[in-house]
């Protein structure tokens, strides 16, 4: 049976620690699914569709990565794709224990388990909502974005 774990996130834009959380994960599992969550609250930089193309062509070359668009609740994802795992990434250590807690009250509503990785500590000063930050300003940001990205949005 593939070890397939959900990688969860509205991920905007997606950022080279996102990257690195994706090559180790590989290392645990046989396949991830990057799932972009479509929370039509929540505001973003880039549409879903902006996000789904960018995100898709970072991964276009590797069979072991799809990306997908979805609602409601991540577990409930998780099991339609038949992730065994969530793969989360943190930042610091105080992130830990809010990260604890998820991973917690994930496996109680699906018994699905959670990988918890630190970013490389190069990257742990970096989010997603601090590029887009950036970005809004036309900021150079090509240290924490991928190029792709960047590329897309010149």
């Amino acid at each position: 049976m593939k070890k397939i774990a959900l990688f969860p996130g509205t991920f905007d834009p997606f950022t080279i620690g996102h990257l690195s959380l994706i090559e180790r994960g590989l290392e645990l599992v046989d396949e991830i699914v990057i799932a972009i969550g479509t929370n039509p609250n929540k505001k973003t930089f880039y549409s879903m569709e902006q996000r789904l193309e960018t995100i898709s062509e970072l991964f276009r070359d590797n069979p072991r990565i799809a990306v997908e668009a979805y609602d409601g609740l991540t577990v409930d994802f998780a099991q339609k794709k038949g992730a065994r795992f969530i793969l989360r990434g943190i930042r610091s250590v105080n992130d830990f224990e809010y990260e604890k807690n998820i991973a917690d009250v994930n496996r109680q509503l699906s018994g699905i388990e959670t990988f918890v990785l630190f970013t490389e500590p190069k990257h742990t000063h970096i989010s997603s909502s601090i590029v887009r930050e950036l970005l809004s300003y036309g900021k150079e940001v090509s240290d924490f974005v991928p190029t792709h990205i960047v590329k897309n949005e010149e």
